[in-house]
This record gives structure tokens, C-alpha cells and sequence, in this order.
């Protein structure tokens, strides 16, 4: 049969195979230049050339291949702390259906910092390996209490009710951090270095200790295209399709947890990666989470590492925290999101 003669769906249904395709090269491209540019760039720049004769040939005595050895650590955590931020923001949208939904918004990030707080004043935590368990701790717990507290009453936990649960827990919990924090100086000096959210001065150490988390929290989420997309026609409808909506949420939160528990401990709380990116994927891939989570997990960490590069060039030879460049960025989409209409539900 002639391609003029093939029935039209047939067409598109190969058009549908390709795309996805052809988007995942263009954003392994794009992520690819992003990592190549972060061992490159910096306040000593580094010739191309050099960076992979640096990789593959390293010279002890040459001091541009030492300049651009050290930057590695720094481009992985990027990497890895991008792809859970923004694998997870994608995962607690479809989760509470709802786009302005963020690990930020809800409460998660906001419970990580507090108990890494309490770790550091009640017991004198200042290692990363500490770190990570009080973090993961708290973002658990946070996102337990928004989920007891929005189910609460006979519509149970609705979109808008996460995100009202959501505000107001982070609002308390910083309300405490901060109490902490003024009451206590050296507290105040060991946190405010992790609190600003940075992947600058991390080692391979920093990685090994977070990256158990960040994988098991990727292979749950990951994989929960399906059960989001059924959560996303509403929960009657998918009860009606056989699906078990508690253990769904159950699950994907689960991930969601692990991945921002982990991110937040090697890098501090990082804004608004998780909440536009799922944005910008769903432009180019549609309302299809199996397609949505993936490139997530692949545009986001292009993003944070760029955004590190451009906070390294902008005040040479100091630099400014990833924290507050990805800020820089995403608050005016943040803006543009909130004064769309029907921002109530996906």
C-alpha cells in the first residue's frame, strides 16, 4: 500500500511514535550541551579541547584539567538533583491535580528544612549524612499532615484543598524554622549555607549518600504514568476503571517523598524547578503522563545546571547560588501560571 493510499489515523499513529522520538533527542541534545557547558564555564573558562583531553587524558600537572575535575561533582549533583525535583514536581501535579501544584507549595520542602533545623539545634548535626535522614523525615511528615488535613471532610482531599493545606503548613513550619533560627546563632550560621540551595562545594561524598534515595524515588515515580493518568479523569472514574485510588497516591507520594527528601538534603530547597517544568513538557508532549514524567526527569536537571552556569558568570569571580537564579527564572512564570484561568485542576 502506497503512503497515499494508508488511512489517515494509521498516519497519525505513526506520527505519534516518531514525535516522542525526535523530542527526546532534541532534549538529550539539550541536557547534553547544559553538562557540557558546566565544566566548561566558570571564573576560569576552559577550551573545549581541553575539557576532553581533561576527561579522558587527565593531567595531574596541568591545572585547567584540575580546574575542570573539580567542576564534575558539581554538573552530577546538578544533574541528579534537577531530574528528582523536577520527576517529582510532575509526579505531585498529577498527584493533587493540580498545576500549581510543587514540592514547595505543598508543604514537602518546607518540612525537610525544619527537621534539618531541629537536626542541627537539638542534635548538632552538620554533616550531610545526617542530613539526609532528617530531611527525608520531614518531608515525609509534611506531606502526611497535608494529605490528613485536605482529606478531612466529605469531598476528602480535593485539589484546591492540598494547596490551601499545602500554604498554610509551609507558613507554620517557617514561622518555627525561623524561631529556631533567631534564638539560636550557631544554628543560624550552619544552616543558612545550606539554606540558600546550592551545588557548589559538594563532593563525591554528597552524591554516594544521596543517590540511593534518588534512585529508588525515581523507579516508583517514574513508572506511575499510568496511574496518573487515571487519577487525572478524577477519582470516581478511575474507581470505575479498577483503579485503587489511596494506593495509587500512596505509592507516587512515596517517590515523590524520596526524591525531594534527597534532592533537599545534598542541595537545599531548590524553587521552582518542580513547578515549570511539568509545564513546559506538557506543551510539546500533551497531558499524557507517561510522556510528561520522563521528560521532566530530563529538562529539569538541563535547566538547574544552566541556571548554575549563569550564576557562576554573572558576578565573576564571586557567584550566585543556584537557589536564587532558578528563583530568578521561574517566579515570573510562576506569575504567568497564576493569572491563567482554571488553574484549579489538571
Amino acid at each position: 500500500m502506497s503512503v497515499a493510499a494508508r488511512p489517515a489515523g494509521v498516519l497519525r499513529q505513526q506520527g505519534s511514535r516518531t514525535a516522542p522520538a525526535t523530542l527526546l533527542i532534541l532534549t538529550l541534545a539539550v541536557l547534553a550541551v547544559a553538562s557540557a557547558a558546566s565544566v566548561a564555564v566558570g571564573a576560569r573558562p576552559v577550551a573545549p579541547g581541553t575539557v576532553w583531553d581533561a576527561l579522558t587524558a587527565f593531567d595531574p600537572s596541568n591545572g585547567d584539567h584540575a580546574v575542570v575535575l573539580s567542576r564534575v561533582p558539581r554538573t552530577v549533583l546538578g544533574l541528579v538533583t534537577g531530574a528528582a525535583l523536577g520527576l517529582a514536581g510532575a509526579a505531585m501535579q498529577g498527584v493533587a491535580r493540580n498545576p500549581l501544584a510543587d514540592p514547595g507549595i505543598l508543604g514537602v520542602n518546607a518540612g525537610a528544612a525544619f527537621a534539618v533545623v531541629l537536626g542541627i539545634y537539638v542534635f548538632g548535626i552538620t554533616s550531610l549524612s545526617g542530613y539526609v535522614w532528617f530531611a527525608l523525615a520531614g518531608a515525609a511528615g509534611a506531606a502526611a499532615i497535608v494529605y490528613l488535613v485536605a482529606g478531612a471532610g466529605r469531598e476528602g482531599a480535593t485539589p484546591v484543598k492540598l494547596a490551601l493545606a499545602g500554604a498554610a503548613l509551609s507558613a507554620g513550619l517557617m514561622s518555627l524554622l525561623t524561631a529556631v533560627l533567631v534564638s539560636s546563632q550557631q544554628t543560624l550560621d550552619t544552616f543558612r549555607f545550606w539554606q540558600v540551595g546550592s551545588v557548589s562545594g559538594r563532593d563525591w561524598n554528597t552524591i554516594a549518600a544521596v543517590l540511593p534515595f534518588l534512585a529508588a524515588g525515581a523507579l516508583i515515580t517514574v513508572f506511575a504514568g499510568r496511574a496518573l493518568n487515571g487519577l487525572g479523569l478524577g477519582d470516581d472514574v478511575a474507581r470505575g476503571l479498577g483503579q485503587r485510588v489511596g494506593l495509587s497516591r500512596g505509592i507516587t507520594a512515596l517517590g515523590v517523598v524520596l526524591l525531594c527528601g534527597g534532592a533537599t538534603a545534598a542541595a537545599g530547597p531548590i524553587a521552582f524547578i518542580g513547578l515549570v517544568i511539568p509545564h513546559v513538557v506538557r506543551s510539546f508532549t500533551g497531558p499524557d503522563y507517561r510522556l510528561i514524567l520522563p521528560f521532566s526527569m530530563l529538562l529539569a536537571p538541563a535547566l538547574l545546571v544552566t541556571a548554575d552556569v549563569i550564576g557562576r558568570v554573572l558576578l565573576p569571580p564571586g557567584e550566585i547560588p543556584v537557589g536564587v537564579t532558578t528563583a530568578v527564572i521561574g517566579a515570573p512564570v510562576f506569575i504567568w501560571l497564576v493569572r491563567r484561568r482554571k488553574l484549579a485542576e489538571l
